[in-house]
């Protein structure tokens, strides 16, 4: 309660506070010796010791399938890592027990420390490398030359190669202070059976280079986002490298079109987005020229396998995609013109019914998917459609239904050069697992010859590209496989026991899901499909407008956004933007109010073509917003050529004064507002008081007349009655009534001078 009044702002007595202090005082004194008594905090990195003082790296290892009659040459560097000075150290090899199966050939990496069981014996004198004091922290290289003979390998299979130092430090005694394993296939006769069919993709793929945007000439001169693909054909590059490699292996090539397309746009003028929002024209033509010369010589003679165009991300399309109108149309228009930009630009004529989606992932909606544009052949991979009853690899090809074929590559060798291949002992013992697990698949089912592909990773880096060609080549004289097509591949008999059912969408990798592309991107795509269609309807050269951005909506799909979510629609938006931006080349020119001084006039509005080519299907239409006041009559087709503007004149007529809106909007052929309404206002002036008074003055003057021919109506009417009273008077008076007017005297005319009124019949001028 003290400690709770004490919180609370309260105050204690002496006596009591004392008791408290000297608790606090005793607790802070055991803290503080139990702290004194904790480890120390362990070091960033520990000082190596035992077999793992001295890191071995096996640098080089030649021949990679070494035969009888050979010499095993191994190279590499030695490091130490402990504290104190090697001494009396020396390097040998140190050949391990042959391995059975393919996860012991996986486990081989994994393993660091020596094991006097596992590791073999050395062997050394005259082959061993001696080595001088090795101080902390110093490298050392060595080089050991051995007869294969004297390996004393026995039976042909996969034998664990050790590198390794021994030595001793001023603490520790002569022992093995550091082994590198790798791994040696071992083939000393012909193979006893069948060999293995083997098809290696060898891909041609890139991120995407391309924009929408060309520049305003007739040309149409290509816009880069940046010029990062020079660095990847130039010489030593990746995509160099890959076409320069892949020349003298017997591969399938498999080509993204869309890299063609912006290679070959690159052998021409072509620009290039600087950050400020500028371009600056691009100068890579001949190296572009080079690579596309050397693909051409390259490929003759292989079967070259054509991606749908900018590669579409299948799984993005299936799990979020096809859900949202017109998205699988772009897959059919994507696999369309794969094979005509291949054909034109490489000269080879492509297999267009394969699809591969990332990482070989499927489920039933991406198989789906893949198969509505016409791929039956869908390349996955055995860690997707998986065999695990099966102790052996079988055949590549299996029937999954509705006519398609999955093509189940291996999971182990397609990921086999997926790590850092820059680094010499990471890319040697890459290889030689490649190698034993080829070894290791035919000698799993001797007897049964199965056909297995190697999908690897879409964009292999230069040195990744270097050491498979390095592996490839190791069994370039068909030691124990022989080459296949993925054409080829695609058509052999499947293994009857392999796993032929697709996995559901809920087997599909989490973190690839992650990476793929949202909904939101493919209804940016179908907004931006919709404003490109209706603006193509107008145009007269529609190819120049259609091509770039039904590619760019390509683009837009790619699996090179895979994880670039910031960049794609960053790359979507300014798409559909620079589109906006043509679209609104073709408007009316703001017209300011109008005042009508007549009973009709014509009214001009005009239509501005800021194109380079002309336009055709508009019409424009006025609609007087007061048709009792003001009549704009009908609408009007507009036709202007590019660079120009053309002037609408509208025959109005005016019922009655006063200002009158007046909207101006331009219209397709199917009756689709094109661009926004235009207002403007007409002040009706036609009917002016002059006018007015004229009019009354006219009426005034038509009643009058009809008043004054009344009257001598009137007039002549009594004069008549008069005249009769008077002559009946004469008969009986004679003399007294006699007219005035003397015998002979002529009739006045009944023309324009008689005084009398006009008859009933007559037209009066005014």
């Amino acid at each position: 309660m003290a400690d709770a009044a004490e919180f609370q702002g309260t105050t204690s007595t002496p006596a009591r506070r004392w008791p408290r202090r000297t608790a606090a005082l005793l607790t802070g004194v055991l803290l503080f010796v139990a702290l004194l008594q904790l480890p120390s905090a362990p070091a960033a990195h520990a000082a190596a010791s035992g077999s793992r003082t001295v890191a071995v790296s096996i640098d080089s290892l030649t021949p990679t399938t070494p035969t009888k009659s050979d010499t095993l040459t191994v190279t590499g560097t030695v490091t130490n890592d402990g504290k104190a000075t090697v001494s009396g150290a020396h390097v040998a090899l140190r050949v391990g027990p042959q391995i059975s199966g393919r996860s012991a050939i996986d486990d081989i990496a994994k393993r660091t420390g020596y094991s006097l069981g596992a590791d073999g014996t050395e062997i050394g004198g005259k082959y061993a490398k001696k080595i001088d004091k090795l101080p902390a922290g110093i490298s050392r290289d060595f080089s050991i030359k051995i007869p294969t003979k004297d390996l004393n390998l026995g039976s042909d299979g996969i034998y664990q190669l050790g590198v390794a130092l021994s030595g001793h430090t001023s603490s520790q005694p002569e022992q093995v202070l550091g082994i590198k394993r790798t791994l040696l296939p071992w083939q000393s006769s012909a193979v006893d059976g069948k060999k293995t069919k083997l098809t290696v993709m060898w891909p041609l793929i890139s991120t995407t280079r391309l924009t929408a945007r060309t520049a305003s000439d007739p040309q149409q001169t290509p816009v880069f986002r940046n010029d990062d693909l020079t660095a990847e054909i130039a010489p030593g590059g990746r995509l160099q490298q890959l076409v320069a490699l892949g020349k003298n292996l017997p591969v399938t090539w498999v080509i993204d079109p869309d890299l063609l397309a912006s290679v070959e746009a690159m052998t021409k003028n072509y620009s290039v987005e600087q950050p400020d929002g500028t371009t600056a024209p691009g100068k890579s033509q001949a190296i572009a020229k080079q690579w596309l010369h050397d693909l051409q010589d390259a490929v003759p003679g292989d079967q070259v396998m054509a991606l749908p165009f900018a590669d579409p991300d299948l799984a993005s399309l299936a799990h979020r995609g096809k859900d949202v109108t017109g998205s699988l149309s772009h897959l059919q228009s994507a696999t369309e013109l794969a094979a005509t930009t291949v054909d034109t630009i490489v000269g080879v004529k492509p297999r267009t019914d394969f699809a591969w989606p990332v990482d070989g992932a499927i489920d039933t909606s991406i198989v789906d998917v893949a198969t509505s544009a016409g791929a039956h052949n869908v390349i996955t991979r055995s860690d997707s459609l998986r065999d695990s009853d099966l102790p052996y690899a079988p055949t590549a090809a299996r029937k999954i239904g509705g006519g398609n074929t999955a093509i189940v590559s291996d999971a182990r060798l397609s990921t086999a050069f997926q790590g850092d291949m820059a680094k010499a002992g990471n890319a040697t013992l890459a290889v030689q697992q490649f190698l034993a697990q080829t070894l290791m698949v035919t000698m799993q089912e001797p007897q049964n010859q199965r056909s297995v592909v190697v999908a690897p990773q879409r964009t292999p880096t230069a040195s990744q590209a270097q050491a498979m060609a390095a592996a490839l080549s190791a069994l370039s004289d068909n030691r124990w496989t022989q080459p296949l097509d993925l054409g080829d591949a695609a058509k052999a008999k499947p293994d009857p026991d392999a796993n032929q059912r697709v996995p559901g969408s809920g087997s599909y990798s989490g973190s690839l899901r992650k990476q793929e592309l949202p909904n939101s991107a493919f209804q940016d795509i179908k907004k931006t499909q919709s404003t490109l269609d209706g603006f193509k309807v107008i145009l007269t050269a529609k190819d120049r407008v259609v091509t770039p951005f039904g590619n760019a909506i390509m683009r837009e799909m790619s699996t090179s956004w895979r994880g670039e979510h910031r960049a794609a629609e960053s790359y979507r938006d300014t798409a559909e933007q620079y589109l906006n931006n043509l679209r609104g080349q073709v408007h009316l020119i703001q017209k300011s109010d109008a005042t009508l001084s007549g009973r009709s006039a014509t009214v001009p509005v005009t239509v501005k073509n800021g194109l380079l080519q002309g336009i055709d299907g508009l019409r424009l239409v006025l609609t007087s917003q007061q048709p009792n006041r003001l009549d704009v009559g009908d609408s009007k087709p507009i036709t202007v050529e590019g660079g120009h503007s053309q002037s609408v004149k509208f025959e109005t007529r005016a019922n009655a004064n006063g200002p009158v809106k007046v909207t101006a909007q331009l219209l397709t052929e199917d009756g689709q507002p094109y661009g926004g309404p235009m207002y403007f206002t007409v002040q009706v002036t036609s009917i002016t008081p002059m006018v007015l008074l004229v009019i009354a003055v006219g009426v005034l003057l038509l009643v009058l007349a009809g008043l004054r021919i009344y009257l001598k109506r009137k007039r002549g009417s009594v004069r008549d009655a008069a005249d009769g009273e008077q002559h009946n008077g004469g008969e009986g008076n004679g003399a007294d009534n006699e007219d005035p007017e003397q015998p002979g005297d002529p009739a006045p005319d009944t023309g324009s001078q008689s005084t009398d009124p006009s008859g009933s019949g007559e037209k009066v001028d005014r």
